[in-house]
């Protein structure tokens, strides 16, 4: 017998559907998502009826849905910084938001994790994104339409979104107290429907690219106590390229997905590998290094990121530090497969020791057979060594005419960015994913 909230959760999404394609049918050449939100004015929130994402008259004023023209986020933005006292500190509003979205609407607690510390922490991060980038919307939507298409592997719909402002709106409401007003509201408001509706337009544009593969593991070797490079094989060619991340979900918590670069080239059995070191108890990583064998299922997000430009032919300088050398793997194994005459490649890797450096035998064994790469060991152990690893960068050689790619801890791709550019290498050619782990 079905639950009440079930049943509820049934009729938001036909709903959904049904106003989705009258508008389709009545208005075939509205060519942007934003034309599913209604206009925001001062006061508009969850109360008397909430219309939201639901909205029939299919007309928008937010500029939501075309790369941000027509919308003044900078207005906003000023507005919201002016304010942002009463709201802040983050976490709590999170708190308070999610408490009541969960309460009113229980059926969307199955689509996070069972931990929301994670979730809770990007969300934070995500708010103060938004704020600081609002006075670039063609920026800032395309960051979103990526973060669009990523959403679909979770299962979330646009209909999800209308109950996420209902609950932004009563926790602006709550934090903000005697100091709340209908503008603060409606600035946060239009804020959240331009990400909304870039978002929507990401996750629409993807429709013919899967929301995730599922894989095998076909491999599991424990380099090291608390390190694994975990080799998996997908059903479907997974289309990415070298020096690209993923993300990986685990079946021993479903819904939670961290990110991990593949470390290897595209190969033609659809197999990938992945370089995982735990970084503390419970979480993907430690699943995959401590509970993970061969045989398991892994279900993999579409491939992301760009450090390494496909159409740029410049000798590289690669900087590794930790399970950064995935990456770096992949491009120097991608390089030796086609590679440009007369490029070389420098790959630079910091280790706290010699069994830090958990796969310098392939390494070693390719560079042995490619009088074009040059392999630089560096000692790394914490915040001296991650200097000692820029300096040894910065006096291998000038590398102003090359492309740099850096990859590892934060610490240390700001620390040899900070010494590339400052020896003349211009920023834009110091590439680095911010890849997060856990």
């Amino acid at each position: 017998m079905e639950t009440s909230s079930t049943t509820e959760y049934d009729r938001l999404i036909a709903r959904h559907q049904a106003m989705r394609l009258r508008r389709q049918l009545l208005a075939p050449a509205t060519g942007h998502p934003g034309a599913a939100y209604p206009p925001v004015g001062a006061g508009t929130g969850h109360h008397g009826g909430y219309g939201g994402y639901g909205d029939e008259s299919g007309e928008s004023g937010d500029g939501a849905g075309d790369g941000g023209a027509g919308y003044d986020g900078a207005a906003d933005q000023r507005l919201i910084l002016q304010t942002i006292g009463l709201v802040t500190p983050f976490a709590d509003l999170i708190d308070h938001l999610y408490a009541f979205m969960f309460t009113r609407r229980p059926y969307l607690r199955a689509l996070f994790p069972a931990s929301m510390e994670f979730q809770q922490t990007h969300l934070a991060r995500m708010f103060s994104y938004l704020v600081e980038h609002l006075d670039r919307p063609d920026e800032l939507a395309g960051t979103l339409a990526r973060l669009g298409r990523d959403h679909r592997k979770l299962g979330v719909r646009p209909v999800h979104y209308e109950a996420f402002e209902e609950a932004l709106c009563e926790a602006i409401r709550h934090r903000a107290g005697s100091g709340w007003s209908g503008e603060l509201e409606a600035a946060w408001v239009r804020m959240l429907r331009f990400a909304v509706a870039a978002m929507v337009a990401g996750a629409e544009s993807a429709l013919t690219e899967p929301p995730y593969w599922h894989a095998v593991v076909v491999g599991h070797e424990r380099r090291r106590p608390d390190l694994a490079v975990v080799r998996v094989r997908t059903g479907e060619p997974y289309p990415y390229r070298a020096g690209q991340y993923g993300t990986v979900e685990h079946p021993l918590l479903p819904h939670t997905w961290r990110q991990y670069s593949m470390g290897c080239a595209p190969r033609s059995d659809n197999e990938v590998e992945f370089h995982v070191r735990r970084t503390g108890p419970g979480g993907v990583s430690a699943a995959l290094v401590e509970r993970t064998a061969v045989g398991d299922r892994l279900r993999l997000g579409p491939p992301r990121g760009s450090l390494m430009p496909e159409d740029d032919t410049r000798d590289l300088l690669l900087v590794a530090g930790g399970t950064g050398l995935a990456p770096m793997k992949a491009i120097v194994e991608q390089v030796a497969a086609h590679r440009p005459r007369g490029r070389r490649v420098h790959l630079f890797v910091g280790a706290r020791d010699r069994a830090d450096l958990y796969d310098w035998p392939a390494l070693t064994e390719l560079g042995g057979r490619k009088p074009w790469l040059e392999l630089v060991p560096v000692a790394d152990d914490g915040p001296a060594g991650r200097r000692r690893l820029a300096e040894a960068v910065g006096r291998g050689g000038d590398w102003t005419d090359h492309l740099a790619c850096v990859s590892g801890p934060a610490g240390l791709v700001d620390e040899v960015r900070t010494r590339l550019v400052a020896a003349g290498l211009p920023p834009a050619r110091v590439h680095h994913d911010p890849v997060a782990r856990r």
